[in-house]
């Protein structure tokens, strides 16, 4: 088996046993002439609210778009020096939206499973939460927070949701006012190329969308910019789409047997067996210690890794000023052990073997 080599991401495998549904569609859309706001972008979108229990989806060119036009409707509405608490462990893309809107953001410490631990964060702060499930993790805004919250008059408290992980777990009833989904190439529903989405119930806040992502039409009361996924984009989504549940049901199988394989090891991973029927899978994230030695070993074994993520968002330059953790938060140790190893349908008996011997290995090595 050492000539096996195992990429991060399994897009050439995927569009290998999709392509002729790819370019059927794809050819559909162009003997239309119709490439923007047509059939396609309608179908995409009503799929996507139903899925999510929801009563409207916005498609747009990013998930990073997504929250950016969320937090700029959410800026509008409160007027008094918004502020809101997001997770720490996120990709900045998060934090990044709601600075960029004029919100003061508190950033919050995490659980030993890398999602915002609510018992550690002062809620009298703030006036709107950001949820994140981390690596795909179910997520919930606990009774515990709801009740704190009540406790201190915050009965009209914002939740939104960064939902571009876990939005396929398997509650799909979203927890917030308003989530935003990405479709980025490392999803477990990917474009090609970017795209995202805002899923609500807020009639006003998706009026908003639809415009802000169409340079203000069509009534131009507001500031809009260029920001669609395209009738391509979207006929080779719904193709996915047909696929998407075994894809999440394989993602599983694997996270079981990997999960029941390390269970003696030194290694750690992010994923309870317990939950795994729940969660979205869009990565399986291991905790180790040395992890800077067992990840060389793993690339030496031809295996890609990443880390998700190098630095939590209170240690990046940027958001070091931002009220939240310190470098011995739970979200710093965590992300100086964690390894994500690739994950994805298309893997093979054979390589789910090898990625997970080759963990083994690796760790008994290096301890």
């Amino acid at each position: 088996m050492t000539g096996l080599k195992i990429p991060f991401i399994g897009l050439r495998k995927q569009y290998h046993n999709l392509r002729q549904e790819i370019l059927d569609a794809t050819d559909e859309v162009l003997r239309s002439g119709q490439i923007m706001d047509a059939n396609y972008t309608a179908e995409f979108e009503n799929w996507l609210a139903r899925r999510n229990n929801k009563r409207y989806a916005i498609t747009c060119h990013s998930g990073t778009q997504a929250l950016e036009i969320m937090a700029d409707w959410y800026r509008s509405t409160y007027l008094d020096q918004p502020r809101v608490l997001v997770p720490s462990m996120t990709y900045p893309a998060t934090v990044n939206a709601f600075v960029s809107a004029g919100w003061q953001v508190h950033l919050g410490d995490t659980d030993e499973q890398g999602c915002m631990d609510f018992e550690r964060v002062d809620l009298t702060a703030i006036q709107a939460v950001v949820v994140v499930g981390l690596y795909g993790a179910p997520v919930d805004f606990p009774s515990t927070a709801r009740n704190w919250a009540l406790r201190l008059g915050l009965k009209n408290l914002l939740i939104m949701e960064d939902a571009a992980q876990h939005w396929l777990a398997s509650d799909c009833n979203r927890i917030g006012t308003a989530a935003a989904i990405s479709f980025d190439p490392t999803k477990n529903l990917n474009n090609y190329g970017n795209g995202g989405a805002i899923i609500s119930d807020d009639s006003a806040l998706m009026f908003h969308a639809r415009a802000a992502r169409n340079n203000g039409k069509p009534d131009h009361r507001d500031i809009g910019t260029n920001s669609r996924m395209s009738e391509v984009d979207c006929a080779q989504m719904l193709v996915k789409t047909r696929y998407i549940d075994q894809w999440q049901s394989r993602r599983r199988e694997i996270a079981r047997y990997w999960i029941t394989r390390l269970k003696n090891s030194p290694v750690k991973c992010l994923i309870d067996i317990n939950s795994v029927s729940e969660h979205a899978v869009n990565k399986f994230v291991i905790m180790v210690d040395q992890r800077d030695q067992v990840r060389e070993q793993l690339t030496n074994r031809h295996i890609e890794t990443r880390i998700h993520y190098e630095r939590p968002c209170h240690e990046l330059n940027l958001f070091r000023e931002l009220p939240g953790p310190d470098i011995l938060s739970k979200a710093s140790a965590l992300s100086r052990r964690v390894i994500s190893l690739p994950i994805y349908p298309e893997l093979t008996d054979l390589e789910v073997d090898y990625v997970v011997d080759q963990v083994l290995a690796a760790v008994t090595s290096s301890g």
